[in-house]
């Protein structure tokens, strides 16, 4: 960004490294895990509980990969276009299976799947949307519904009944919620990101312009008839 302009409050500048790094290697071990995860949710039509146990820890641990990417890219400063696009991407993977996979065995309503998955995939295309101008910080509650999300998901896939069964429609109601006015927040913090930079880029063309208009500056206006 050039000097004296303002610095964007809604975007992260973006940083580069090396592609080949440990954030980077989680993110496809994440994207890896999914098609095996489906195996295990769907296997005898969800009715083999063993199975589901085991697409429950998979989840749970692709959930934990996603968490440890994020910090470790940040705090070792191994952050990278790559991984700015491959982790939502990864992250977009695991819960749409899930969420599928939960609707084709009829433990959670099509409607609610595919409101989800289609606030997800405005989400995704939102961040190519903005990407050179910058990436939108995660708010607080995009924060909470990735965990509520997570959670409820995780429960659904459990094979579980009786009052810890009937939680997991509040905690499925709950991340709803929150996905639904998430996302519009997303969009006005989008639309609000490209306006502020448009806004940015514009004002530093009109300075340089105005530098070269200077008198003794280099390709300046001649002096001109009275």
């Amino acid at each position: 960004m050039s000097a004296g302009v303002p610095a964007d409050p809604a975007a992260t500048p973006p940083e580069s490294t090396r592609l080949l790094n440990l954030p980077n290697a989680l993110t496809m071990l994440r994207l890896a895990v999914v098609p095996l995860f489906a195996v295990l949710l769907l296997s005898d039509g969800g009715a083999d509980d063993g199975r589901r146990a085991w697409a429950t820890l998979f989840f749970v641990v692709a959930i934990i990969t996603d968490q440890l990417d994020g910090m470790i890219a940040r705090r070792t400063n191994q952050v990278t276009e790559f991984g700015k696009l491959a982790d939502p991407i990864a992250d977009k993977a695991l819960t749409g299976t899930a969420l599928i996979g939960l609707s084709v065995l009829d433990l959670l309503p099509w409607w609610v799947t595919l409101i989800i998955l289609a606030r997800e995939l405005g989400v995704t295309l939102l961040r190519f949307w903005v990407i050179r101008h910058g990436v939108i910080a995660a708010s607080r509650g995009g924060k909470a519904k990735t965990v509520l999300q997570s959670l409820a998901i995780g429960m659904y896939i459990l094979p579980i009944d009786g009052l810890f069964g009937s939680a997991r429609w509040w905690v499925m109601a709950a991340a709803f919620v929150l996905t639904v006015v998430t996302g519009i927040d997303y969009v006005y913090r989008a639309v609000k990101l490209r306006r502020t930079s448009a806004r940015a880029m514009r004002a530093a063309a009109t300075r340089r312009a105005g530098a070269g208009d200077e008198p003794g500056a280099g390709g300046g206006r001649r002096g001109t008839v009275a």
